[in-house]
């Protein structure tokens, strides 16, 4: 049994309309452009919290298309040689590769900088 592609979820406050022409224009349709790296700012920490103690190292500022950050992910994780995800605006690398993931992203054009301890 399949389900239908309904976005009813998405209309809400609508409650009927008579018009026969009527459209519904969602909110939050906003297409992000992807910035080119030097103009991207990001910011490379370490962080342990909520992770049981592991350390991951954390990318954030990515400004653009979810897309694009998976690419950048992808980049990362296979230059490092270790897991990680990229999702929300931020990338997480497992364990500590500050030094190497900063490499990386100035030998790409990313504005890039430590943040944090």
């Amino acid at each position: 049994m399949g389900r239908k592609d309904n976005d009813w979820k998405k209309r809400d406050g609508v409650v009927y309309s008579t018009s026969s022409d009527f459209s519904y224009q969602y909110e939050g349709e906003d297409s992000v452009e992807t910035l080119p790296p030097s103009q991207q700012r990001l910011k490379v920490l370490l962080d342990k919290k909520a992770r049981a103690g592991k350390q991951v190292t954390l990318i954030d500022g990515f400004v653009g298309t979810e897309e694009d950050l998976k690419d950048l992910g992808k980049l990362l994780k296979s230059k490092c040689g270790v897991g990680g995800t990229a999702k929300d605006g931020e990338i997480l690398i497992q364990g500590d590769h500050r030094d190497k993931v900063l490499q990386v992203l100035t030998q790409a054009g990313y504005g890039a900088k430590k943040a944090g301890g």
